[in-house]
């Protein structure tokens, strides 16, 4: 069983990093992508952006349906209004989260297209898949930098960059 405030700890301490990998994102690379295959860098950054939303949606729903509701990437037209995304979407989570007790991390929710269900989780296993999401994408935004070139900063300690003229 997952507690409410331990999953609101864990969201403020991912946030704090996230956004720093979020403020690094070039405005004039948004359409770059590092194979053909792979969500554009605005795509990516924008989907990093919006996971913090996720809390509040299991938290005030009890299912997504992609067959209703498909699935389109939030709108920024630049780093700014990403990082607004970012804030607000971090600040619709929290809100929930604060107010949230166990016994509202218990219920179903349900992620799905019309009949095929991907999979039905408790809403305490949806945050805590979030913020796995969280952390796996951001990963993925790290090494969009670094192929671009841009330094970037530690998740769980110093990065490479940060480690730069550090003796052993």
């Amino acid at each position: 069983m997952y507690h409410a405030k331990t999953l609101l700890t864990e969201l403020n301490n991912e946030a704090a990093t996230t956004r720093k990998f979020l403020a690094l994102v070039p405005e004039d690379k948004y359409d770059w992508k590092p194979h053909p295959k792979s969500m554009s860098l605005k795509q990516l950054a924008s989907h990093v952006a919006e996971l913090p939303g996720w809390t509040h949606m299991a938290l005030t729903t009890s299912e997504l349906d992609f067959e209703n509701n498909p699935y389109t990437y939030p709108t920024v037209g630049n780093t700014r209004d990403l990082l607004n995304f970012f804030d607000g979407q971090l600040e619709k989570g929290r809100t929930e989260l604060e107010k949230a007790s166990d016994a509202d991390l218990l219920p179903v929710w349900t992620l799905r297209s019309g009949a095929n269900i991907y999979s039905a989780e408790s809403k305490g296993e949806v945050i805590r898949m979030s913020l796995n999401q969280t952390t796996h994408h951001r990963a993925q935004l790290g090494v969009y930098l670094r192929l671009l070139d841009i330094p970037i900063p530690g998740s769980y300690g110093p990065s490479a960059d940060e480690m730069e003229g550090f003796q052993f």
